[in-house]
């Protein structure tokens, strides 16, 4: 159904649709290794948004998930692509969820620690990703064990091991990369919590606009785009999120 020129200017105030894209979050977008730009699920997503309004497409690129949420709700981005939180759902008016990724627990392989029942104990610190999804959710869970953060996602084990912290959280693909590269490492059974990765436009743009977004998100899963995107990149381990209530 095609789209009014009102609310597919609610998306560009710039005249181009700004995505921004968190490479921090390998399930999400990671830079190409042999030509540095840019890709993943999102970027796929941010271009396939950018043809349905027939709009071009800027790509504003960050490290961390924080950032790229500041970039949103400051309006220097018109979508970008997040984990649900209520905190950042403040200023950003989030679809449902278009992927579901695990937040798990490493530790070393000579912890004691067993289960992730057992981290959230006084002297126990945990290395989290500033900003990231798990350290909004760990802030608001734990209650007795310490949050230490690194700067971003990727660099939590090496924080985690130059730091001499205990635990280090964070998206179980990541750590298991880690696990990949360094040795001495194991992950605690299970996760802690279900990161609903989702898209987002700043909330001033309206709720036409943010519904407009949600359909969006909720055809790209129901027509197997995302799925084939994930496969294509080579994804494992995240799955697409079931259809919203009421879709």
């Amino acid at each position: 159904m095609p789209l009014d020129p009102q609310t597919i200017s609610r998306f560009i105030p710039t005249g181009t649709l700004r995505a921004s894209i968190n490479v921090g979050n390998p399930i999400l977008a990671r830079r190409d290794a042999a030509s540095g730009e840019p890709a993943g699920v999102s970027i796929d997503l941010a271009r396939a948004f950018a043809e349905r309004l027939g709009v071009p497409l800027e790509l504003v690129v960050f490290d961390s998930a924080g950032k790229s949420v500041d970039a949103v709700t400051a309006e220097q981005a018109d979508i970008g692509f997040f984990a649900i939180d209520p905190l950042r759902g403040q200023g950003i008016a989030f679809t449902d969820a278009y992927v579901l990724i695990e937040g798990a627990y490493l530790v070393r392989d000579e912890s004691p620690l067993r289960d992730r029942a057992e981290v959230d104990r006084a002297g126990h610190r945990v290395t989290v990703g500033k900003g990231s999804a798990y350290d909004l959710y760990l802030t608001r869970e734990l209650k007795q064990a310490q949050i230490l953060r690194a700067p971003t996602s990727p660099a939590v084990v090496d924080t985690f091991l130059a730091e001499g912290t205990e635990v280090a959280a964070g998206v179980k693909q990541q750590l298991e990369a880690d696990m990949r590269r360094l040795p001495g490492l194991r992950l605690l059974p299970g996760s802690f919590m279900v990161i609903r990765q989702a898209m987002g436009l700043p909330k001033g743009r309206g709720e036409a606009a943010a519904d407009v977004l949600r359909a969006f998100v909720e055809e790209m899963k129901a027509s197997g785009f995302v799925a084939e995107a994930l496969r294509r990149h080579g994804i494992e381990g995240a799955a697409v999120a079931p259809p919203a209530s009421g879709a």
